[in-house]
């Protein structure tokens, strides 16, 4: 049990809580745990978010894919962390992407109504789900705000970016070029020496003319900043 304590301490929205107060609210909230098998989808686009949802133990893979447009962007999430508790809130409550087990994988879940009596019992829990969507919604301003001239690079690191995590990994877009072009508004000469650009300074992968490989966002991201 106190392994389990351990793993709910480092869960975003979890962290800094004493394990005093975590011990107190396992006792009067429902943890569901759920387990999944590999392949096994998790969560189908335009489901409802009724519940907040963790990554215990697996791996995950999270997939948003056009609707009218040949496009989709996924990336792959590691425990423990947090699955897009925006859109717990809000007038759209649906999922815009598909949430798939790549392994065998641990999730816990609490109802939207447990989780709003949760945040009453402790400030730390209120603040740590406010921290987390005020940083998600002032991140893609800052970076468009600090871009000097918007440029078809920096377009393409910030739908990156917006479309994952800081903990993401194996970012892949696949794409017809002529839909990448509309959605980052370039012309199709432009989005080739973009991505050529990247190449070189090893970046991205290309392993055919209509995937894009992300290793490390991190690197990525730091690369666009300098």
């Amino acid at each position: 049990m106190d392994n389990m304590f351990d793993k709910l301490l480092h869960l975003p929205l979890f962290q800094g809580v004493s394990h005093e107060t975590l011990s107190a609210t396992v006792e009067k909230v429902p943890f569901h745990f759920l387990k999944f098998k590999r392949g096994e989808k998790i969560i189908d686009r335009g489901d409802k978010c009724t519940h907040v949802r963790f990554i215990i133990s697996g791996n995950v893979k999270i997939t948003y894919e056009s609707k009218k447009l040949k496009f989709s962007i996924s990336h792959e999430l590691t425990g423990p962390e947090v699955i897009a508790p925006d859109y717990l809130f809000g007038l759209d409550t649906s999922y815009p992407f598909t949430l798939k087990a790549i392994d065998e994988c641990g999730i816990l879940q609490l109802s939207k109504n447990d989780y709003v009596s949760m945040l009453q019992t402790d400030n730390v829990f209120l603040y740590n789900i406010l921290n987390y969507l005020s940083r998600n919604s002032q991140s893609f301003k800052s970076q468009l705000l600090n871009a000097e001239q918007v440029t078809v690079t920096e377009r393409l690191v910030m739908l990156v970016s917006a479309f994952s995590s800081q903990k993401s990994k194996n970012i892949v877009l696949e794409f017809r070029q002529r839909d990448l072009c509309r959605i980052l508004g370039a012309r199709r000469p432009a989005l080739i020496t973009t991505i050529n650009q990247l190449k070189d300074a090893e970046l991205i992968e290309m392993p055919n003319n209509s995937t894009i490989v992300i290793s490390d966002r991190k690197q990525l991201l730091e690369w666009l900043k300098k």
